[in-house]
Formats: C-alpha cells, sequence, structure tokens
C-alpha cells in the first residue's frame, strides 16, 4: 500500500526507500495520482525494487478539497512543479522522472536541466488526437536524458506510424504495447487482456530502470 510521505504530503510512495534509483510519476491531464493506472504501475515497478513517487499539480490538488474540475495549469507552472519535486527529493543522478500522458511530457521538457538518471513516459502526447500536424516533438529531437516511452500500438496520441516520422533523439527508446490505446488498453476482440498489457508496460519500465543502476 502506498504511504504518504511526511515532509511532501502532496506525493505517495511506494517500494523499499533504500533503492538505488527512485521513480518520480506525474498524472495526466484529466486523472490523479491514485488513479486506477497510476496505482497499478507504480505498485506493479515498486514490487521489482524500485521507489517509487507520486505526486499532483496544483490544479488536480485543489480538486480534491474544492470539488471542481479545474482545466490544467499553464505549462510554466507544471513546470515549476515538476522542478519542486525533484528538488524536494534530492539527489538528481538516483532519480527517474516521468508520468502518463501530460506528466510525462512536462518531464521531458526539464529532465535535461535537472541532470536526472533517466525519463519516462506512459503514453506519450506526440500531438492531439485526430491532429497530427500539431507535434508536441521539438524538444525531443535533442533529449540527452536517457528515455523511455511506452506507447500503445492504438493511442490516438501517436501511432507507429506517425511516431516513425519524427526526428527523436537515439537517446529515446520506444516499447509499443500491442493493441494497447492510450492507457495501454486492448480491445477484446485482440485476444489480449488489460492485465497482461500493464504488465508488460510494468516490466519495460522495470527494466529500463535496473539498466541505468
Amino acid at each position: 500500500m502506498a504511504t504518504a510521505i511526511s515532509d511532501a504530503p502532496a506525493m505517495l510512495s511506494d517500494g523499499p526507500r533504500s533503492a538505488p534509483i527512485t521513480l518520480i510519476l506525474a498524472h495526466g491531464a484529466g486523472a490523479p495520482m491514485d488513479s486506477p493506472f497510476m496505482q497499478v504501475m507504480a505498485r506493479g515497478v515498486a514490487a521489482r525494487g524500485i521507489r517509487v513517487l507520486r505526486f499532483e499539480f496544483a490544479y488536480m490538488a485543489a480538486r480534491r478539497t474544492g470539488g471542481k474540475r479545474g482545466a490544467p495549469d499553464r505549462e510554466p507552472v507544471l513546470i515549476e512543479a515538476w522542478r519542486g519535486a525533484i528538488a524536494s527529493v534530492g539527489g538528481a543522478e538516483k532519480i527517474v522522472i516521468g508520468g502518463k500522458s501530460m506528466g510525462g511530457r512536462i518531464a521531458s521538457i526539464v529532465a535535461d536541466e535537472a541532470g536526472v538518471a533517466g525519463l519516462v513516459c506512459l503514453g506519450y502526447p506526440f500531438h492531439p488526437p485526430g491532429n497530427p500536424g500539431r507535434a508536441r516533438v521539438k524538444h525531443l529531437e535533442h533529449l540527452r536524458t536517457p528515455a523511455l516511452i511506452v506507447q500503445g500500438v492504438r493511442d490516438s496520441f501517436g501511432r507507429p506510424d506517425e511516431v516513425s516520422r519524427y526526428a527523436l533523439s537515439r537517446r529515446i527508446g520506444i516499447a509499443w504495447i500491442e493493441d494497447g490505446d492510450h492507457s495501454f488498453k486492448p480491445r477484446v476482440a485482440s485476444g489480449r487482456t488489460e492485465s497482461q498489457n500493464l504488465d508488460e508496460a510494468i516490466v519495460k519500465v522495470s527494466e529500463f530502470i535496473e539498466g541505468l543502476s
């Protein structure tokens, strides 16, 4: 079970505090840090001996007290939140950052400047659904941080044929999840289950992090 961190109440912690590398995850635009997807991914990676921390951006945390579904904060605010999360943990060289969709995208913006050990994006929003011309990849062309993007083959934010056209940094590896959507969920007709795809994503992320230590 995840536990709150006493000196950083906005974070949840899973896995051993003595782990050589800590993974910090941020949520996507519409669901909180304790959504089913975030719970499964965090606990699954933590079960493999990696410490996993989760935090919420201010607009999402405000929903817990105010009850209003406010829009995500502006990008500069989200970037500052990521900088604060990294600083609160310390030891950037032993930290991997990332998250679901928007959370991972913002992490990718600060990864190089923060000097973290690695970056993990769970369903990267390469472009808005139905609008591949509005790509969000310019900063990924020269990324220096070792990175793993775990992406569903059916992800409307970036499918294989679309992503193959981008000039991404050689530091970025992409693990494609068979028949997965933006949250790795497959169609029933595929013969795969959501649990299988999530388990595969957990293994990919864990192996990537283990390879950094």
